[in-house]
């Protein structure tokens, strides 16, 4: 059996479609039974342990083969990323009681550097905290999830542009979907190794703004006209969004990160997936999706 945080995620899910899929069992770790009953009802077994309590952790990584753990997303978090380092310090707690055989964490591209990342910062500190554990450990480093141009979909839909943070607009940096991310979880688990892996994971090639647009052009069947957003506008759109704007720097090094490209993979003592899953996929089904919630608003 192997137990997944997020089981009810993106990426929590893939890795546990695919488990199960090979016929292992599953633990799923939520924090509300009732939203995960899909889960059940394909063979998961669902314990509940909030992302904040040691001891319920510690009680549902006890007894498994592997363990998958992840953060939560968090895209406003304080100067000092106190949240997420709380997480990780109960994160580890619970690890470190409940000693399972090996370890697969969530980890991003660019996570190997010390400074400049931004909200990826979250998960360099969480690798260093994994490092410390005795057990063996996976970093599953992925690239830009491909499913973030879900965001773009309204606007290229209804008005034929995309507005991109990611610039120049033809430089292609790697990408990858969910699924993919996903599906490396799933067989990383299932391996034996001693120590530490890295694992970096991309799609089968790499996109640009230029790219993303052009797969929602195809998909939607109208011209979308690509758009440089000024780096001194950022801070006001994200408050517009919502984002408090003492809260917009870790956003904004991120993206400085990946244009300037200082946040891209490591390449060195790493292992490299490429998925198999293209960006014109993740853009058709991104699109069906909101056609189906304004179908089913109206």
């Amino acid at each position: 059996m192997y137990a997944i945080m997020g089981i009810t995620g993106q990426v929590g899910s893939a890795a546990a479609k695919y488990l199960l899929e090979r016929g292992e069992r599953v633990r799923g770790i939520v924090r509300n039974k009732s939203k995960a009953s899909a889960w059940a009802a394909r063979g998961a077994e669902l314990v509940v342990a909030d992302w904040s309590d040691a001891e319920a952790l510690a009680a549902a990584f006890t007894g498994v083969e592997g363990v998958f753990v992840m953060l939560p997303a968090n895209f406003t978090p304080d100067a000092d990323f106190a949240e997420p380092r709380a997480l990780i310090d109960t994160l580890t707690a619970a690890l470190r009681k409940a000693q399972p055989p090996k370890i697969v964490a969530l980890s991003s591209i660019g996570a190997q550097q010390e400074r400049d990342l931004g909200l990826i910062t979250q998960l360099h500190v969480l690798e260093q905290a994994l490092d410390a554990l005795p057990m063996p450990r996976a970093h599953v480093r992925a690239a830009w999830f491909m499913e973030n141009l879900r965001w773009d979909v309204p606007l290229a839909q209804f008005e034929g542009r995309l507005a991109s943070h990611l610039q120049p607009l033809d430089r292609p940096i790697p990408m990858v979907s969910t699924d993919d991310v996903g599906r490396t979880v799933a067989s990383t688990l299932e391996e034996t190794w001693f120590g530490r892996r890295v694992i970096e994971v991309e799609g089968p090639r790499r996109y640009s703004p230029l790219d993303m647009a052009q797969s929602l052009a195809a998909v939607l069947e109208h011209d979308v006209e690509t758009i440089a957003i000024p780096r001194e506008q950022w801070v006001a759109r994200f408050v517009d969004e919502g984002m408090p704007a003492d809260r917009t720097a870790p956003r904004i090094a991120m993206l400085d990160g990946f244009n300037s490209g200082w946040i891209g993979f490591e390449k060195r003592s790493t292992e490299h997936v490429c998925g198999r899953i293209p960006l014109g996929y993740v853009a058709d089904e991104l699109v069906c999706a909101t056609f189906d919630v304004l179908e089913s608003a109206a």
